[in-house]
């Protein structure tokens, strides 16, 4: 078998066929190379038992599972092509147990001291290009944590995916997904208004709704600097990445009685046991809570 024809043709139909994003396809890519050095270009039982057993030593449990479900999903391609005419998968066994990683969330005050930060920046700022540029940072995070959109859904808005009038927002999440999340917030909409009529010729020349100081699509990169800079300003020593502000939402939605299922819906998970893991949290919040806070601590017999 000529594996590594085979991997180079399943990319293009991963690419026009399933069109899939840049970034699913690039992970494809990554891991069936990998696999094609590691086995010399076999594709064999023996050569994916010993490559499975190796990404488990070599790499996290959730990066091995992804890993895995890529070389599954190259072969189930090969099998659909007649390229192969038995699935070596039926005869491994691929599973094992994933240890639960709870999401990282941020502290709601730390969230509070994050906003309270970059708006105070925006009143102090005495040039008209460093207020421009915190209108923008006030409008990024505020639609971060008011939406719980992936970093990358927020960084390749176009205009058109924002209707402030109606108070919409449409999202093209993993595998091109759409959903609608209503932006409710009088604070978040007067953000993205004063952004929008700030930088309305940027945006317009971009196709993008958040621009950089380039005029070119503000970056997943810019964002994340943007966070580590009022996450100092606000005193924090922890490392705060976008997905936190994501994960936030989530465990704090739930913590108010918000339905699972709508959490879910807003997120974009496609299956509710991604969502669950927030249930986890939340019950780790309400162990601190009730160890710390409970009234009976008070009672001494």
């Amino acid at each position: 078998m000529d594996l590594q024809n085979h991997i180079c043709t399943y990319l293009n139909y991963c690419t026009e066929q399933k069109t899939l994003s840049p970034k699913t396809t690039k992970a494809y890519r990554t891991d069936l190379q990998q696999f094609s050095e590691f086995s010399h270009s076999e594709f064999t039982i023996e050569c994916i038992r010993e490559y499975i057993s190796h990404i488990h030593k070599e790499f996290k449990p959730k990066t091995a599972k992804r890993k895995i479900a890529s070389l599954k999903a190259f072969t189930h391609y090969l099998m659909v092509q007649d390229i192969i005419t038995a699935n070596p998968f039926d005869k491994i066994d691929t599973s094992f147990r994933e240890p639960v990683v709870l999401p990282k969330t941020i502290p709601f005050n730390i969230i509070t001291a994050i906003l309270s930060n970059a708006y105070n920046y925006k009143k102090s700022c005495r040039t008209s290009y460093s207020k421009k540029c915190a209108v923008r940072d006030i409008a990024v995070l505020e639609i971060l944590f008011a939406t719980g959109a992936r970093v990358s859904e927020i960084c390749t808005l176009t205009p058109d995916a924002i209707d402030l009038d109606e108070h919409t927002l449409k999202i093209f999440g993993k595998g091109s997904k759409e959903r609608i999340i209503q932006i409710e917030n009088p604070d978040v909409l007067k953000a993205l208004k004063t952004y929008h009529n700030e930088f309305s010729e940027e945006i317009a020349a971009t196709g993008f709704f958040f621009v950089n100081k380039l005029h070119n699509r503000l970056s997943e990169q810019s964002v994340r600097a943007m966070i580590n800079k009022y996450t100092i300003a606000a005193g924090y020593d922890r490392h705060i990445t976008p997905h936190m502000f994501r994960h936030s939402f989530a465990t704090l939605l739930l913590e108010e009685d918000v339905d699972i299922r709508y959490i879910q819906k807003i997120l974009g998970h496609s299956s509710i046991t991604t969502t669950q893991i927030y249930t986890h949290v939340a019950m780790a919040k309400q162990k601190e809570i009730l160890s710390l806070k409970h009234p009976r601590n008070k009672i001494s017999i």
